[in-house]
């Protein structure tokens, strides 16, 4: 079995999260392969702007997931690992990456994106992701407000 290791990225803004409709009609997370030299971190930011046209940054990571699929043009089984991360972007502008198979995507409302997702892995990851980012505004919004200007 051929075992891949990849990044990706959980992304926010506001009370949305980031999703795509891939070649096959399924609705994911943005993520891919981690290169020799490069860092995970790296690779998530870079595939969430490649595959969504999103700028984000990383607040933290949010876990790993693994799973199994047999791959059509390689003959043989292949193991996606995946470090996540959660992300917030810098706006809600999303423009899907056509030439990479995706035909639609955005930032969609947290609800109707756990029922369009298609994995549950995937829409477990958002869920917990989620309860982290609103703690990372809660603690951000804490921390703002008790700044002194001097």
């Amino acid at each position: 079995m051929l075992t891949r290791i990849c990044a990706g990225g959980v992304v926010f803004f506001k009370d949305k999260v980031l999703i795509l409709k891939n070649e096959k009609s399924e609705w994911i997370l943005p993520k891919g392969v981690i290169r020799p030299g490069r860092l995970a971190q790296e690779v998530a930011v870079e595939r969430v702007k490649v595959e969504a046209g999103v700028n984000a940054r990383i607040v933290s990571c949010v876990g790993e997931t693994c799973y199994e699929f047999y791959s059509v043009t390689r003959q043989k089984p292949v193991c996606n690992q995946i470090t996540w991360f959660l992300m917030e972007a810098l706006s809600e502008d999303c423009t899907p990456n056509t030439e990479l198979g995706f035909s639609d995507g955005g930032f969609y409302p947290i609800e109707k994106a756990l029922d369009m997702i298609t994995y549950s892995q995937d829409k477990a990851l958002v869920s917990t992701s989620y309860k982290r980012y609103l703690e990372y505004c809660k603690e951000r919004s804490n921390d703002e407000k008790n700044e002194v200007i001097i």
